[in-house]
């Protein structure tokens, strides 16, 4: 066993560290101070995640105790971290891109006050260290908490600039519906205690046959509830579109290193349970490929550039989904990897052109910043291709072996995944010619003063850009050049047990090339129209009309919630606040006091300072004593 697994502790202690460093000395700390505090202890759980990632490589993997989390007579929980190839893939993508996050945001925050620079790292280190403690828990209990960290860290970073009212009801409304879905979660944990005594994943994976069917189905449904919540599927998806209104490197993180991962990690994590499961796994491929659908369809007309990449994460997770429900495990992992490079680099590219626009949001007011900032034009057109599918960019073969997949278990959930693809390229370069195309739209002030990013802005936009080009290219598939999917060797481990279960029927040669060239060719027809379309647009005040209202308007489903849900509990919420509370509890409360005060006021009556009235009372007192006496 490796001696680097002693060290393993670090990896999440390192990010909590930095949260108290720079949470408790706040007002102390310099913005220099808090920037590598924050940033250095990423760096650190990185390098010693990449160490980890190397010894697994050679074939070790640990289960570490540390201590019991819960020790009673009936129920043991440790509190352990497993590390095996699926862990170690997910510590490299959170610690790597959040620790280049980090660095992005020493510049782009550099503009707060110090301690409120100070408090914005120490809420990312904390992201961070939840995030890595759900990946890393050897059971559901440690996943849980960790899972409902990440939730709480997106409402403190959401909400960070809380003096504005949308962005705290964009933070409330990211906590509620993942407390919907964490219900769900907590329910299944429940539920696989109460049959199996256990909540370990190896002890649940190994006694999985003293499980019935109905069991199974209703914990992996369960679970998907909390996947739902926490990945932004239909019905719980409108949070993660609002979530954007925090600072961009906030949006990077939760839609492409944290956050929104966590349900694609937790249904790998359970591949077991879900592969016995077939109609789990319909239900996870319907919702998954519907989401992809609806969220591309709503960002087709976004003009935000935020709420474009956005619905763009929807959209993509849906995807992982897809892949999730049709067993192709490895396939979603691959996914999540190759849209951690490309969508990080998408968030922060539009950061880097907020940044330059004095914060301005809106698309149509942009166009023209090729020629002003050429770093990041250059990056965010590679992270375009990459997100499109274009070969050889990692999008290309991730999504390829997901639709691949998808092929093989329904040629109509192939034909739909393409639709969604070629809108995905459609919207993108719509993003992109409208941003960085034509001529400038703006004012004339912020054309005075547009410019380039700092380094510390545009060293993480080039790493990230490289990995976007070349990040997909440990899962070429066996038809080009032979290649080897490196990624799906590495995982084969944590899912042999399923691909035992379900037969593999792989496609010919043929029907692959057949596959890859109608989706690509497909996907470039789109991209060129919008190119074409779009980079000569011109601003105008016509509004949307018809099917293209409906789309700006996102289908009209927040406006459905805030109907049938929002608006009826806040109506129930008043009623109870003012019969209950108000008039009940307060009515109560207020009352005994009132009731106090009245009795006081009149008992004062009796002090006349009158002797005889004394001596009368002192009588009358005697008698009703005596007559007590006498009927007891």
């Amino acid at each position: 066993m490796s001696n680097i697994f002693q060290l393993v502790w670090l990896i999440p202690v390192l990010p909590l560290l930095g949260f108290l460093v720079n949470g408790l000395f706040r007002k102390r700390v310099s913005k220099t101070s808090a920037g590598i505090i924050g940033s250095g202890t990423v760096f650190g759980s990185f390098v010693i995640s990449l160490l980890v990632f190397f010894s697994v490589k050679e074939g070790n993997t640990q289960v570490a105790h540390y201590f019991d989390f819960i020790n009673i007579a009936a129920l043991k929980i440790g509190f352990d971290f497993q590390i095996d190839q699926l862990s170690s893939v997910f510590l490299l993508i959170i610690t790597g891109v959040g620790f280049l996050i980090h660095v992005y945001s020493t510049a782009y925050m550099h503009d707060e006050e110090p301690k409120d620079f100070a408090k914005y790292f120490a809420y990312l280190n904390l992201f961070v260290f939840s995030m890595l403690l759900l990946v890393m828990g050897a059971n559901y209990v440690i996943m849980f908490i960790g899972w409902e960290g990440v939730g709480l860290c997106s409402y403190l970073l959401i909400g960070f600039w809380f003096k504005n009212t949308n962005y705290n009801i964009a933070a409330k409304k990211a906590f509620i519906m993942n407390r919907i879905g964490d219900l769900g979660f907590l329910l299944a944990v429940f539920w696989i205690i109460s049959k199996l005594g256990t909540s370990d994943y190896h002890d649940v994976f190994a006694n999985v046959s003293k499980l019935t069917a109905t069991d199974i189905t209703g914990i992996t449904l369960l679970l998907f509830v909390g996947a739902m919540g926490k990945s932004a599927q239909i019905p719980l998806y409108t949070w993660l579109p609002d979530a954007m209104a925090g600072p961009t490197p906030v949006s990077a993180l939760i839609h492409a290193a944290t956050m929104v991962t966590a349900g694609i990690y937790m249904i790998a994590r359970s591949n077991m349970l879900y592969t016995m499961a077939p109609v789990s796994q319909g239900v996870v491929a319907i919702v998954g490929l519907a989401t992809a659908i609806l969220a591309a369809t709503i960002a087709l007309k976004q003009n935000d550039i935020k709420k474009v990449l956005a619905y763009s994460t929807v959209s993509q997770l849906g995807y992982m989904f897809l892949a999730l429900g049709v067993g192709a495990y490895t396939g979603a992992v691959f996914h999540v990897m190759t849209h951690a490079f490309f969508k990080a680099l998408l968030f922060l590219g539009a950061g880097s052109v907020i940044h330059a626009m004095s914060g301005e949001q809106d698309i149509r007011n942009m166009g023209g910043l090729k020629k002003y900032m050429s770093v990041t034009h250059i990056t965010f057109l590679l992270a375009c291709l990459a997100i499109a599918g274009m070969p050889p960019f990692s999008g290309f073969f991730s999504k390829d072996e997901i639709l691949a997949a998808a092929y093989n278990n329904s040629p109509l959930l192939w034909g739909v995944g393409v639709a969604g693809a070629i809108m995905t390229a459609f919207y993108m370069f719509r993003l992109y010619a409208m941003t960085f195309l034509g001529k400038f739209r703006g004012t004339t002030e912020q054309e005075h003063h547009l410019h380039e990013s700092p380094k510390a802005i545009t060293i993480p936009l080039i790493i990230l850009a490289i990995l976007s080009v070349i990040g997909g290219w440990i899962g070429i598939p066996e038809i080009f050049m032979h290649g080897g999917h490196r990624l799906e060797e590495f995982l084969a481990p944590i899912f042999a047990q399923s691909n035992a279960l379900t037969p593999k029927h792989n496609l010919s040669h043929t029907t692959e090339y057949m596959l890859m060239g109608i989706s690509v060719g497909a996907a470039l027809i789109a991209l060129v129209y919008a190119w074409n379309r779009f980079s000569k647009y011109q601003k105008s005040d016509k509004e949307e009309t018809g099917l293209g209202k409906v789309l700006e308007n996102k289908w009209y489903v927040d406006d459905l919630y805030d109907s049938i849900i929002v608006k009826p509990v806040l109506s129930i919420a008043k009623y109870f606040s003012n019969v209950f509370e108000q008039k009940g509890i307060d009515g109560f409360v207020n009352g005994v006091g009132k009731a106090v005060n009245y009795g006081s006021r009149q008992i004062r009556l009796l002090q006349s300072g009158q002797v005889g009235t004394y001596v009368l009372m002192m009588v009358i007192g005697i008698l009703v004593f005596f007559i007590i006496q006498l009927f007891l």
